[in-house]
């Protein structure tokens, strides 16, 4: 095996991190990037339910006055196209925070007990939910693929004027995983592409 291939584990776990309605209302958010995330998204659920593997979806309940995620707002149901493939996940988390390691039910205890070293993590937002959850992942010491096409994220405002737009906060988390060790940034068709060449390994 070369330094660079990518073994995609039989029992490998796809997290689907806050795909939901509320990241579609522009005006509340401001501009995104990556308008492919969704369909690689979907992309990487029909694969991992046409191999077996397992889904965890992970929703986000805001407690925040007004959040468009608050479970009483319209946004906080799944995006349709994750709704149409509702049925198919192993396990559904619920969350009010950043990590999906602090949730209900406990993801870190349903992982272990199911034997699964491996998480492939998807979705929303890619410098929020999704790195913050693989930096944890990292931490607890299982083996993190994050293909960052499968994620998407919005312009953002820092301190003193600084702001960061959608791209240049998906490039820092890329950074930060995997030069930090946290995690292996891929693509989308490179997780595809093993994930089928090891279904179809005797």
């Amino acid at each position: 095996m070369t330094e660079n291939a990518i073994e995609i584990a039989a029992d490998s776990a796809l997290l689907v991190i806050d795909v939901q309605k509320g990241f579609d209302d522009a005006p509340f958010w401001g501009n995104r990037d990556n308008p492919d995330a969704e369909e690689n998204i979907a992309a990487l659920m029909d694969a991992w339910r046409e191999t077996g593997r397992p889904v965890v979806l992970v929703r986000h309940a805001s407690l925040r006055p007004g959040s468009v995620l608050a479970p009483d707002h319209s946004g906080h149901a799944f995006k349709d196209f994750v709704g149409d493939r509702l049925g198919q996940e192993a396990l559904l988390v619920t969350k009010t925070v950043n990590s999906s390691f602090y949730g209900t039910p406990d993801l870190d205890g349903w992982l272990r007990a199911s034997g699964i070293g491996q998480l492939v993590v998807t979705g929303i937002q890619t410098n929020m939910c999704v790195e913050t959850t693989a930096r944890m992942a990292g931490n607890l010491g299982y083996e993190v693929l994050v293909p960052l096409d499968a994620t998407h994220t919005f312009d953002l405002a820092g301190p003193d004027g600084l702001s960061l737009t959608a791209a240049e906060l998906a490039a820092a988390t890329a950074v930060n995983l995997q030069g930090g060790g946290f995690a292996r940034v891929l693509t989308t068709a490179a997780v595809l592409d093993a994930a089928a060449a090891a279904a179809h390994t005797p």
